[in-house]
């Protein structure tokens, strides 16, 4: 049976690589069959949020209690060694192999969740940074996780369709109390974003407390949007929890 998996095709040299982690010989991709074992693969986790959980299926009770903007989180992994230390240094020291890596990794987990019975959404979009920490950092990590799901998946990404106008502290660190004040009236549509009537998938590296997930869920939500999802690389666990 002709499925989107198969025909997935990684954008690497043709020459098997090596692996980005340990340097054993790769596959298809720069990553060793152990080392791709290894990664701390998201197993029992909230079936609306993703948060880790001891079973699988099941929505948490934060969610059960109060039910978010977004319809789904898809994230492969646990925020965790080495993933963590992966997606930090993509971020903070721009080593595009290593987000290259784990974006084909995500189309691949996308691509099987596609398969079974996962919807497929009309467009992708970016989490968008403010301008200055765009130039300071000199990129945006989600755009580019976005642009390669779209490359491998084949899903159109609309990079300008949101927009942040405001900056403040960055998220990692603060509670949630914090987190809500600092994205108040931070976000808005494109005036040529085509929401309505669309199924749409947010992308972004880390999904922590979706205090950003669900302000731009609740925003394309309002503005007619008829499912949001959210992928992301990986998703962390309450505080305290191993």
């Amino acid at each position: 049976m002709h499925t989107l998996l198969a025909r997935l095709r990684p954008a690497w040299l043709r020459h098997t690589p090596d692996c980005l982690l340990c340097g054993a010989p790769g596959s298809e991709l720069p990553i060793c069959t152990g080392c791709e074992a290894d990664l701390p693969w998201l197993t029992g986790q909230c079936s609306l949020c993703a948060l880790p959980l001891p079973s699988l299926g099941l929505p948490c009770g934060a969610c059960l209690k109060r039910p978010p903007s977004f319809d789904r989180v898809v994230a492969p992994w646990r925020y965790d060694f080495p993933v963590d230390s992966l997606i930090t240094r993509f971020k903070h020291q721009g080593r595009w192999p290593l987000g290259r890596l784990l974006g084909e990794l995500l189309a691949r987990h996308l691509a099987h969740g596609f398969d079974d019975g996962l919807p497929r959404p009309d467009a992708l979009l970016p989490v968008p940074l403010a301008a200055p920490r765009l130039r300071q950092r000199g990129f945006n990590q989600a755009g580019m996780l976005a642009g390669w799901l779209a490359r491998e998946l084949d899903i159109p990404v609309e990079p300008d369709g949101l927009k942040r106008h405001r900056d403040g502290p960055p998220q990692q660190g603060l509670d949630a109390v914090t987190r809500r004040r600092n994205l108040r009236d931070a976000f808005s549509l494109d005036t040529r974003a085509r929401v309505h009537g669309r199924h749409l998938a947010l992308v972004d590296d880390v999904l922590t407390t979706g205090t950003t997930a669900q302000v731009l869920a609740r925003l394309l939500k309002g503005a007619g949007a008829t499912r949001v999802d959210i992928y992301c690389l990986a998703r962390t666990p309450r505080p305290g929890d191993g």
